[in-house]
């Protein structure tokens, strides 16, 4: 009968903690017997171990796992754990996305070396320039099944150009791949290289010597190799035929009939040895092969450390190589370039559907054509034309004071205007007025006008309906030289529907860079959706971020609209602020690690970009770190702010405003607020149907006020405390519109059907700066500005609010050494305000929104501007100040001098 032998493990105890024998009474004086600190093991252990269990090995694989993203820093639900938020639905969302986007990673790590490489499409697609004296050109539709390029270059061809058959013209995900060469010219030989190269933009000024191949290569053979050094390399068969005389002999077979059995390695080169022992020194190979009796001795080389130092500084004889790549003068005199600069091109693609010619995706320049074909056209300037940068990115300031802008209106003339119009004109307004960055809204290709650029149909291509690529260069570069950091508001939340010009049913078919079906559709805005667990629509969207960054230098991006992205629903639903709502089946797991790989990416690339997430729901850890749960923006959009001010002053009496609910808009999350960009009116309050707060403040009630002169005040006293408290009160980050800095009084409006194409509301009215109203409106936003620059109040911790009394409409709070008190009553003034601040000493008005400068009454005299604290405790702090506080006014006080009681 056989017999089952146990595994078991059987553990005697430390010797710190010994046996003893005897009663506890005497146990003194006996001695105790200690056993060894050690466990013992049965003569069954030494039996196999039988394997884990499935659920061990899962729990044992899944804690390796947990333990390697501990190691790494990696938390799914770190920024939960921070901020003491429980909700298993949630966290379990949390992890599951973190695998996916593990997941996601090993599928792009399949096809790309890594996410640099996923990130660089744009050096690869599209028109790009080879040194062979041809460009290429690469497309991806996976839909199609031809391919080519057509243009003015080649008549409209759909032939001439076209992708080869086979992987090199075509493969197996959808890319088409054709070579445009260049043409000799008349009486022109080809290269006497084969593989010739030139120099087209980068050292295009060398290579025109006029040397020949031949003198090249043999100032090569001259300086580089040694003598004897080269012999091979000129009789390329010497080496073999030495070795087969070394093997058999001047005589040796010539069929394989004759060709006896030949003797292993080891015993030829024991022979050889032998035959040579008595050769001189110099005669000597300069390896050997040290035998030591062993089998894998045979592989040990002994070299000669002379002649291996050697080799090893010799260096591959890349200059001679280099060298006879030739400049572009000589290029342009045996060629004509495949494709000149400034060629109109469209890509011709057969479908299932029928052939379409479709603008290229990756085409970063375009031009409307006639009717709704546009064209897209090869920007490649001679190098002594085109734009060299002057300036270095200019260093990321602790607070972002942002300046939104619109080139297209930004003109004073009824116009659209260009790059070179706002360089000249603009930047030095946005630099005197102390801003220090520049956001622009309407930037990347789109059709139609009126939608103010937010329907892009070619997202690697600037507006051409405002100049080149080179003027927005010179546009960026002029910006950096002045201090200024240029943000640009990019649309990857959603695309225009254009087939003709944008990239809706680009290949012919419905699902090439969008979802099929309703989910690929807008509900509202009738745009299309990107499709982004598509690892290409990754590649072409990821590479996007980094072109703009890479070609044109910017420093920043601010994401619109990430609701219409993140939610199957695009936002238009009801928020009841449940947790939940954000992990359910309405939320698009795919664009949230869309959004991870574009903040991961951009900022391992570029340090010291700047990412801004607007998002109207406010979607958890949207600033958090990814490595923690979160999507890893730097700032996020309060959009809560201008909608609160613009029904306040549309719809509520002056006398009925809420300083909690103010408070509270502004103040928004506790969480995160340093991350919050706050801003009291944006382009949306201009633009989007709406009235500015200049034309709801200045506008037709001056018109029909019975007093002018009390409407102007309570207009210029009401925009100058709503932008000061509003800018003072939030995170690192304000914004302010063009224009509405000096009360621009007029809405925008761009040129429509509805208008009939009337340009008379689509620009700005710079000439109010010299209108007396305007331009004090403008000091009090300088002066601002100007304060935060000195006083560092965005850059400092989160405002310490002690003070709101909705009674007396009263807001004081305090930020460093700086104390903000606001008045919003619409009659009433304070003689003598009691308010609290911690430390007592002497306050001095920095700021004060009644001055005549600014358009004020000049209520608190000069002898007014510094006050003592009195020892009273108020508004739980330790000391108070009484100050004068004139109706809708505010006032910005700064400890100037401490007193120690």
């Amino acid at each position: 009968m056989a017999t089952l032998t146990l595994p078991i493990r059987i553990s005697m105890p430390p010797n710190e903690h010994p046996f003893t024998y005897g009663s506890s009474k005497n146990h003194a004086n006996h001695q105790k017997v200690p056993f060894p600190n050690t466990k013992w093991r049965c003569s069954a252990t030494n039996q196999p171990q039988p394997p884990p269990r499935p659920r061990q090995r899962q729990q044992q694989s899944k804690s390796k796992k947990n333990a390697s993203d501990a190691e790494k820093g990696v938390d799914p639900v770190g920024f939960l754990t921070k901020l003491g938020v429980s909700n298993k639905a949630f966290a379990q969302f949390l992890r599951e996305r973190h695998k996916s986007l593990k997941d996601l990673r090993s599928e792009i790590f399949k096809r790309f070396l890594n996410l640099k490489e996923l990130a660089s499409g744009f050096d690869i697609m599209g028109m790009q320039r080879n040194v062979h004296h041809r460009v290429d050109y690469m497309e991806w539709a996976p839909g199609a099944r031809y391919c080519s390029v057509v243009g003015d270059f080649n008549g409209w061809s759909p032939t001439e150009n076209s992708a080869r058959e086979g992987h090199f013209g075509h493969d197996d995900y959808g890319y088409w791949f054709i070579t445009l060469q260049d043409r000799l010219r008349d009486g022109e030989k080809p290269d006497e290289l084969y593989f010739q190269q030139y120099n087209y933009v980068d050292d295009y000024d060398k290579g025109d010597s006029g040397v020949s191949i031949d003198e090249i290569f043999k100032k090569a053979n001259d300086e580089y190799w040694e003598p004897g050094e080269d012999r091979y390399i000129k009789s390329r068969y010497e080496i073999a035929a030495k070795l087969y005389e070394q093997i058999f002999g001047p005589n040796g077979p010539e069929t394989e009939d004759e060709l006896e059995e030949i003797p292993d390695a080891e015993t030829r080169y024991n022979a050889w040895k032998e035959q040579h022992k008595d050769d001189l020194p110099s005669n000597a190979p300069r390896y050997d092969v040290i035998d030591n009796g062993k089998i894998y001795d045979i592989f040990n080389i002994f070299n000669d450390p002379v002649s291996q130092e050697k080799f090893r500084n010799k260096k591959p004889p890349l200059a001679y190589w280099l060298e006879t790549r030739k400049g572009r003068k000589a290029w342009l005199k045996k060629y004509i370039p495949g494709i000149p600069h400034g060629s109109k091109y469209r890509v011709y693609l057969n479908t299932p559907e029928g052939p379409l010619e479709r603008v290229p995706a990756w085409a970063t320049y375009v031009l409307p054509g006639e009717g709704n074909q546009a064209v897209a056209v090869h920007w490649e300037p001679p190098p002594e034309c085109a734009y060299k940068w002057q300036h270095k990115h200019p260093e990321v300031p602790k607070s972002l004071r942002i300046y939104e802008c619109h080139i297209g209106i930004s003109g004073l003339e009824p116009k659209i205007a260009s790059f070179n119009d706002f360089r000249e004109k603009v930047l030095p307004h946005v630099k005197e007025a102390g801003y220090n960055v520049i956001q622009l809204i309407g930037l990347v290709e789109h059709k139609d006008y009126f939608t103010v650029g937010y329907r892009a149909t070619n997202l690697y291509a600037v507006s051409s309906r405002y100049g080149t690529p080179d003027e927005f260069k010179h546009l960026v570069d002029e910006a950096h030289g002045m201090g200024l950091l240029v943000f640009l508001d990019i649309v990857h939340s959603y695309s225009a529907a254009d087939e003709m010009v944008g990239l809706s049913l680009f290949d012919g078919s419905n699902d090439c860079f969008f979802h099929t079906g309703k989910r690929g559709h807008h509900k509202f805005w009738g745009t299309r959706m990107f499709k982004y667990g598509d690892i290409d629509v990754l590649h072409f969207l990821l590479s996007n971020l980094n072109w703009w960054v890479m070609e044109y230098h910017i420093d920043g991006f601010q994401f619109h609209s990430l609701s219409s992205m993140i939610y199957t629903h695009n936002g238009f639903a009801s928020f009841t602020g449940d947790i939940e709502e954000y992990c359910n089946q309405y939320v698009d797991k795919d664009a949230l690690l869309y959004l991870i790989l574009a903040n991961d990416i951009l900022h391992a690339l570029h340090p010291h970009i700047i990412t801004i997430g607007e998002d109207v729901t406010h979607y958890p850890g949207l600033t958090e770190p990814t490595s923690q749960g979160g999507l890893g923006f730097d700032y996020f959009v309060n959009l809560s702010a201008s909608e609160m001010w613009s029904l306040l002053l549309e719809n509520v009496p002056d006398h009925d405003w809420s300083m909690s609910k103010i408070v509270n808009t502004l103040v928004d999350n506790k969480h995160g607020a340093d991350k919050m960009l706050l801003y009291a009116e944006n382009h949306n309050q201009s633009i989007s149907g709406g009235r500015s707060f200049a034309e709801i403040l200045f506008g037709e009630s001056l018109e029909h006020a019975s007093d002018k002169k009390a409407s102007l005040l309570r207009g210029c006293s009401l925009h100058k405390i709503i932008r000061l408290i509003t800018f003072t009160i939030g995170g690192h980050a304000y914004l302010n519109f063009m224009g509405n800095e000096f009360g621009h009084p007029k809405r925008v409006e761009f040129p429509m059907p509805s208008n009939n194409f009337s340009f008379s509301l689509a620009n700005r009215r710079w000439d109010l700066l010299e209108n007396e109203m305007h331009s004090e409106l403008f000091s009090f936003d300088k002066d601002m500005m100007s304060m935060d620059e000195n006083e560092r109040i965005l850059s400092r911790g989160l405002p310490n609010i002690h003070h709101v009394n909705d009674t007396n409409m009263v807001i004081s709070y305090s930020r460093g050494p700086l104390l903000f008190i606001f008045n919003f009553h619409p009659m009433t003034s304070y003689e003598r305000y009691r308010v609290g601040v911690e430390e007592a000493g002497e306050y001095q008005v920095i700021l004060n929104s009644d001055e005549k400068k600014y358009g004020g009454e000049a209520l608190i005299g000069p002898d007014q501007y510094i006050q003592r604290t009195i020892s009273k405790r108020t508004d739980g702090l330790r000391n108070c100040l009484e100050v004068p506080l004139p109706c809708r006014s505010a006032q910005v006080y700064k400890l100037t001098r401490i007193l120690r009681i």
